[in-house]
């Protein structure tokens, strides 16, 4: 029995070293860290500030009520980014899940049966000749009924689901960055829409003021036809334009119509009128920027901090993976209560049963699938570098571009307004020489078009401007808190 019990301890020791020298083989990749060098200032930046508008809440940063009234109301009801509320909560529950799993497991469990068995067979017979007690038969069918508690637990000796529950904590913390994100691109979206609709209501408003002008100009160029001083060509002409300017106002009409109801979309309500107030719009001043250094993207940019926090969980996933070339070590122990009759569950220690068993288990021949899961893990986490890299990259490009449409599009609005100005003055001035048979009746309607198209040119500009200070908000990460 001795020499037994020894050749087995032998066997479990060769056993045990097979395991750990096969484990001493596990394959190893290094994946490079990401680079997050960037220049110390934006292209065409003078200084460098490190006041940075990112930081002034969107409250802040817009003044016009009713807007903030609109992005507060989107804010509640929007559908997607409620939708995304909704994974942030499944990624929150999912660190509790990951934790449970390190923690040992603790069941109750109870149970009853009856079984009969063949008299014939081993137990039969052994329970056909078996006495309880004196003068007490063993019970046929046989009762079984049991209670009691069982545990289980896999020792955590890899750390493999430690890293797998600061895994999970990653992940959250990147779907909250992915939230804030979104509750960016919402802010921004709801924003442009709106200047978008202030914008609209002043063309419509110039279209009308102009097709005034043009209607009188037709009612002059009537009479100076029955004046014989002008053809039926140039009735005809002017005619048009009225037709064309009244055309373009019913699809300036429409277009306000389908933003406003992008905006209750976006709002999360069916469409009703947006309250607005859209005589300011054309004096509404930009107010000064500032956009800091480059290096405060990656901490105020969500985008670029929910790329970093997954490029941390891929790491940890590649531990995970590599845990898996490891022995896993578990125990396992149950105590309880056992008895064909009720009335013996109670006697103890007869009917006292227990048992406590340890296991090592960890692959032995045909790795492939591990090696396979491994190798994998590493590829994610190359490719999350690749994804920080480009989320960094990206950022300082956005905000670059819209620094420099801001410097272009100031430039621009002073040359236009130079234009409207002096176009607006040759209508009154073409009206006269016209009458006075000093210039012909294509110069008015040359003049007349022209001045139309320098204040819808104006105004989309300004509208442009608007944008562009949206989108550097959105761009240097702002609007999310």
């Amino acid at each position: 029995m001795n020499n037994t019990n020894t050749l087995l301890n032998k066997w479990c020791w060769l056993w045990f070293l097979a395991m750990v020298s096969l484990s001493s083989c596990v394959p190893t990749k290094n994946v490079r860290e990401a680079n997050k060098t960037m220049p110390e200032q934006y292209n065409g930046q003078l200084t460098n500030d490190s006041l940075n508008t990112a930081l002034v809440s969107w409250k802040d940063f817009f003044s016009d009520s009713n807007l903030i009234s609109l992005i507060d109301t989107a804010l509640a009801n929007n559908q997607e980014l409620n939708i995304m509320l909704q994974k942030v909560n499944m990624a929150k529950n999912n660190i509790k899940a990951k934790k449970g799993e390190y923690l040992p497991f603790v069941d109750f469990y109870a149970g009853a049966e009856v079984e009969k068995v063949g008299e014939y067979t081993r137990n039969g017979a052994v329970e056909h000749n078996l006495n309880v007690r004196d003068n007490e038969e063993f019970p046929e069918p046989l009762s079984n009924f049991s209670m009691g508690l069982s545990a289980s637990w896999e020792l955590d000796v890899w750390k493999k689901l430690r890293n797998e529950k600061k895994a999970a904590v990653l992940e959250y913390l990147a779907s909250v960055e992915g939230k804030n994100f979104m509750v960016t691109q919402l802010v921004a979206e709801i924003a442009s829409a709106y200047y978008e609709l202030l914008a609209l209501d002043n063309q419509l408003k110039i279209i009308e003021q102009n097709l005034e002008i043009q209607q009188n100009a037709l009612k002059m160029i009537k009479l100076q036809k029955q004046a014989a001083r002008a053809t039926q060509l140039a009735v005809n002409r002017f005619e048009a334009e009225v037709y064309k300017n009244q055309s373009n106002k019913y699809q300036i009409q429409q277009q306000i119509v389908e933003t406003e109801n992008l905006i209750n979309f976006l709002v999360g309500r069916y469409p009703q009128h947006i309250p607005r107030n859209s005589d300011s719009f054309i004096t509404k001043r930009m107010d000064a920027f500032h956009a800091g250094v480059p290096s405060q993207l990656l901490a105020n940019r969500p985008d670029i901090k929910q790329a970093e926090y997954e490029l941390e969980a891929s790491k940890l996933d590649v531990k995970v993976a590599k845990a898996n070339f490891f022995p896993s070590i578990g125990i396992t122990a149950g105590i309880g209560l056992e008895a064909f009759k009720t009335k013996f569950l109670t006697e103890t220690p007869e009917s006292l049963l227990y048992n406590l068993a340890g296991d090592l288990v960890g692959p032995l021949i045909n790795r492939n699938a591990i090696k396979a899961q491994y190798a994998n893990a590493n590829n994610r986490q190359l490719q999350a570098v690749y994804e920080y890299e480009k989320a960094i990259l990206n950022g300082y490009i956005e905000v670059t571009n819209e620094l420099s449409n801001i410097e272009k599009l100031e430039k621009s609005y002073q040359l236009q307004e130079n234009q409207v100005e002096a176009l607006t003055k040759s209508i009154d001035l073409s009206v006269q020489l016209f009458k006075s048979a000093r210039a012909e009746y294509t110069e008015v309607l040359l003049t007349q078009r022209e001045a139309l198209d320098a204040k819808i040119e104006i105004i989309e500009t300004k509208r442009d401007q608007l944008l562009a200070n949206v989108k550097v908000y959105q761009a240097l990460g702002g609007g999310w808190n």
